[in-house]
């Protein structure tokens, strides 16, 4: 076994965060600028689009999250949502994953015959890059999630952080130091999973 499977089970989603820097900021944005760059991705389409917030711009990101799901969140139970949200601002920061919708139609345009399927690749491939740099992050000991509050924060986000029209929001992950335990995690029987004819 490789280290990449080292590294897949040190993954976990991890909500206990600091601020402590296990890599610097310039270290993260280099692993994520890789996985955007060698995650693959079918017709080499490169629709995989991230960004990557810091300091007090993954605070406001997390503040715009706050006040879009006050406006659709019943309030029983609505302080468990802003603690939620509040443990993410306490992280080092938050990647936001983006498709580049521009690119899936000009390949619609382009490869008619496979247009329906050019939007769920695009999907696999932004969630390939997910994977790619979460586990990068844990094998570097950082700990991290991926939260889904698109389509709520869309509008704001694209507004506060100057993101282009094209780009369609499908992830956030908030990462730090782990401060919180590794929970046991339980795995169903792979030999139920896999079929393997010889």
């Amino acid at each position: 076994m490789t280290k990449i499977f080292e590294d897949l089970e040190l993954r976990r989603s991890r909500y206990g965060l600091s601020k402590e820097a296990v890599l610097t900021e310039e270290e993260v944005i280099e692993l994520v600028e890789a996985s955007v760059q060698h995650t693959p991705s079918a017709f080499n389409a490169q629709t995989q689009r991230a960004v990557v917030l810091f300091g007090k711009h993954s605070d406001a990101f997390w503040d715009l999250t706050r006040e879009a799901l006050r406006e659709v969140a019943p309030e029983e139970g609505f302080e468990n949502t802003v603690a939620k949200l509040e443990s993410f601002k306490q992280g080092q920061g938050t990647i936001l994953y983006y498709i580049d919708t521009d690119v899936v139609k000009g390949l619609q345009d382009q490869f008619a015959l496979y247009a329906d399927n050019f939007p769920i690749w695009a999907e696999q491939e932004n969630g390939m890059m997910q994977l790619v740099t979460w586990t990068a992050l844990a094998g570097a000991g950082i700990g991290a999630s991926v939260q889904h509050y698109n389509p709520l924060v869309d509008a704001s986000a694209a507004e506060a952080f100057e993101i282009p029209s094209s780009w369609k929001l499908v992830a956030q992950m908030p990462f730090g130091k782990a401060i919180d335990e590794v929970q046991p995690k339980t795995l169903q029987d792979v030999k139920g999973k896999v079929k393997v004819f010889k």
